[in-house]
């Protein structure tokens, strides 16, 4: 992380009252200098970073291709997968609640470790799970409900976190450097799903004991991994919700390039009913409900296409997994640098136009040799590139809409409509899929296309800092 560097015009030291990391609390009188400043937040930026590579290890064996593989080897129902989708999303309705709870701690840290900590332990469940049906205790059907179980429940408590996470990643990560960090910190994290991502895959396919087992393990280690990034946590500058006007973020915020600070659009407000009367902020939401609607009708299917479907091995399939993030990864440091030149919402409307006829590709796609090997790659590769754009700028804008205080209120509620809207369009493509006279999963694609360019529309009428 050298090469983000902070710049402070100050050249005398500052007081920062009751701001800390989350090793050692600084009182009140403590005086730091620029200096010290600079240090804490490389600190910061480098933990964050090492945060999301042991994270995206949780991520990969709780969910994604591995998790849909084990329900598929468990037998379940397109429903199943369709509920295995919505809920992620359907939970968000509690990231509201979490926003409150959290901007009445007064340690983001704290709050941080005691949600997400409690939402990756539940995993240790279905490991039990799995030991027992190797056992002969709990049968399939039971196994598939324990597993839906353990999604809920964890993402609820992921949900209460995720908004005060967002803002405290928000006030550390200074405003013109968010293009270039998260490119950054994105890669680091595709960079593990493209080494990880094979070789789970690997190991859940050819365990000797049986996949089902072989997943357990993994799984395991997947924990193990999510409890470490927790840890990084530590090393982070923690931020009081309860001083948002503190020394610590009126100095991140003279590193800023800042517009009229008294414009419309500028997010100065700290009031949190205050989004009613934001119009840019409401343009924003109806677009990001409606792109997620029209996303997920045809997202959850792919993966379930492939293995259904197309009756792929799960190797293949954890192969173009990598595929998708090594494009990803190559592409997000440079959508980083261009959002941070450019803006994002340009890149957005363009970059979303690509990702829109993405579902329109799948049509034609078969299990000859041909699909296999040369057209299936290309097009988890094309994935890759254009959802590290769509990924890294729907983040940064979020980012630079809402206000610093009580900006967690914002992020809840964008992933709130967000997680409706969301899940609704998984119910929807599940539904829909079932009508093979209207072309079962390749008409679903195919609508999924549609939509996607409709939801475009209201990102044209919203204004970027």
């Amino acid at each position: 992380m050298d090469s983000v560097q902070i710049e402070i015009d100050e050249v005398t030291t500052i007081e920062i009252p009751q701001i800390a990391t989350s090793q050692t609390a600084i009182s009140s009188t403590t005086k730091l200098s620029p200096f010290v400043y600079k240090n804490a937040i490389r600190t910061s930026l480098r933990a964050s970073t090492a945060d999301s590579v042991f994270a995206a290890v949780f991520s990969m064996t709780t969910g994604g291709i591995l998790l849909s593989n084990f329900l598929v080897e468990l037998n379940a129902s397109p429903v199943i997968f369709g509920m295995l989708s919505s809920i992620p999303m359907l939970v968000n309705l509690i990231q509201p609640l979490g926003a409150y709870l959290s901007e009445r701690t007064t340690s983001r840290f704290q709050y941080s470790l005691l949600t997400f900590g409690l939402s990756r332990l539940l995993w240790l469940i279905l490991a039990i799970g799995i030991t027992s049906t190797n056992l002969g205790k709990v049968t399939s059907e039971q196994l598939v409900v324990l597993t839906l179980l353990i999604v809920l429940f964890s993402h609820l408590l992921g949900g209460l976190g995720s908004a005060s996470w967002l803002s405290w990643i928000g006030v550390i990560v200074p405003r013109k450097l968010r293009g270039r960090y998260f490119g950054i910190r994105n890669s680091a994290a595709s960079l593990t799903n493209l080494v990880c991502v094979p070789l789970a895959g690997f190991a859940v396919s050819h365990w000797y004991r049986g996949t089902l087992q072989g997943y357990g393990v993994v799984l395991l280690v997947g924990i193990v991994c999510g409890l470490i990034g927790l840890g990084c946590q530590y090393f982070k500058v923690d931020v009081n919700p309860q001083m948002p006007n503190s020394a610590f973020v009126k100095c991140l915020q003279k590193t800023e390039i800042q517009p009229d600070a008294e414009s419309p659009s500028s997010p100065q407000t700290s009031n949190p009913e205050s989004f009613w009367k934001n119009s840019n902020f409401l343009r924003f939401l109806l677009y990001f409900s409606l792109w997620m609607l029209a996303v997920n009708l045809s997202a959850p299917f792919f993966n379930f296409y492939m293995l259904d479907t197309l009756n792929l091995d799960v190797s293949w399939v954890t192969l173009y997994g990598s595929l998708q993030a090594g494009a990803n990864l190559l592409m997000l440091i440079l959508w980083g640098k261009l959002a941070d030149k450019i803006g994002d919402r340009p890149i957005l409307l363009i970059i979303g136009i690509l990702v829109a006829i993405i579902p329109l590709l799948w049509l034609g796609i078969s299990a000859n040799s041909l699909d296999i090997w040369l057209w299936l790659p290309l097009l988890h590769i094309f994935a890759g590139g254009t959802w590290a754009a769509i990924d890294l700028c729907n983040n940064n804008m979020q980012l630079g809409i809402a206000p610093v205080k009580n900006g967690s209120i914002y992020f809840a509620i964008v992933a709130a409509v967000g997680g409706i809207s969301g899940a609704l369009g998984t119910t929807i493509g599940g539904f829909l899929a079932q009508f093979t006279e209207y072309g079962g999963l390749l008409g679903l694609f195919a609508f999924s296309s549609l939509i996607r360019l409709v939801a475009l529309v209201p990102l044209i009428f919203v204004q970027e800092r």
